[in-house]
Parts: C-alpha cells; sequence; structure tokens
C-alpha cells in the first residue's frame, strides 16, 4: 500500500520520506513494469550525455569555481522545493540515496561537496545556465549542451508521468482507509 504523496509545499523532509518509503514497499513490483525500466535507463544515459557536455564545455568547473570562490552557485537553498515526491522516487529507483541533511545551510538540499548529487534533476536544475558561463561558453557549445539536455529533460517527463499512472494505481494507505471504513457502516 502507497501513503499519499505530500504536496509539492510540503518540508522536503516529508517528500524524501515518502519517495524511501514508496521504494522501500513498491520497488519490486514498480521495476517489473519493462517499460518504466526501459525508461530509467534511456533516462540514466540521457543524463550521462548531458552531464558529459557539461564537463566538455568546462561548465562544470565554473560552477565549482563560483560555490567555492565566489560563496554560492545557483543551486541554492530553497531550489529543494521544487522537488517532488515522484522526481525523488525517481532518483530512488536509479540507485540514488537521498540525504537526510543539507550540507551547507546556503545551498540546496541535495548539493553536495561534489556536486548535486541527484541524477534526475528539475528542469530548472536541468536547464538554468547564468550569464557568466553563456559569457564563457561558445554558441556551439550551449546549443550542444541544449540538445543532450532536451533528450534528458524528454525521458525525465515520460519517466515522471509513467511513474504517475504506476503509484496511482496501487491503493494508498488514505484510499485504503476511506474503504475500511465504507465497508464497516
Amino acid at each position: 500500500m502507497i501513503p499519499a504523496e505530500p504536496p509539492l509545499d510540503a518540508p522536503v523532509a516529508a517528500k524524501i520520506h515518502w519517495a524511501n518509503d514508496c521504494f522501500d514497499r513498491e520497488r519490486s513490483r514498480l521495476l517489473e513494469d519493462q517499460t518504466l525500466t526501459d525508461l530509467l535507463e534511456a533516462l540514466k544515459n540521457a543524463v550521462h550525455r548531458s552531464r558529459d557536455e557539461m564537463l566538455r564545455t568546462g561548465i562544470v568547473d565554473l560552477c565549482r569555481e563560483c560555490e567555492e570562490k565566489e560563496g554560492g552557485s545557483c543551486c541554492g537553498a530553497g531550489l529543494e522545493k521544487h522537488y517532488s515526491g515522484v522526481l525523488l522516487l525517481i532518483n530512488r529507483l536509479l540507485g540514488v540515496a537521498l540525504p537526510h541533511q543539507r550540507e551547507e545551510p546556503s545551498s540546496c538540499f541535495f548539493l553536495s561537496s561534489t556536486g548535486c548529487r541527484l541524477v534526475a534533476r528539475h528542469v530548472l536544475c536541468i536547464n538554468y545556465v547564468c550569464n557568466k558561463i553563456t559569457s564563457k561558453i561558445s554558441p556551439d557549445q550551449l546549443a550542444s549542451l541544449r540538445e543532450a539536455e532536451g533528450k534528458e529533460i524528454l525521458f525525465l517527463f515520460q519517466v515522471n508521468e509513467k511513474l504517475k499512472r504506476l503509484v496511482r494505481r496501487y491503493p494508498t494507505a488514505e484510499h485504503a482507509g476511506k474503504a475500511v471504513n465504507q465497508e464497516s457502516e
């Protein structure tokens, strides 16, 4: 039985708890769905291609330099509020252990000293590139990155929609309680 997903404005700890709980309870059943496992693999490959482009263009180094030398990157505190329980569940299905605490008070909950801990990131995190970066990389490099990111976003959307359908298919604790109450009346 799957508990109801917390709303988007719920604290990140509640969304992490929900994702971990769903993963622990339903991982086997979810991963039996061949379409979902194929989409997860395609997403993982697309993420690797996007991250390779970020490394190749020097964006990773520029972001790290900004974080370490200039007192903070674009991955600031509060960005984690955009993450849904389903997006965090996708990360669990991709093998990510979700953190229990923030490393740096001024940074995103999911940012570590080595970069983002998540494989599946929010579209804002995938797509945002600051002016400092766009002024230091060529238009061709940016176009190549955007092409890779577009594929990542497409697969992320497909996984997200498929997983939401699968999660809805299983009874939630909330719905099970209503069904039991209605039967006893």
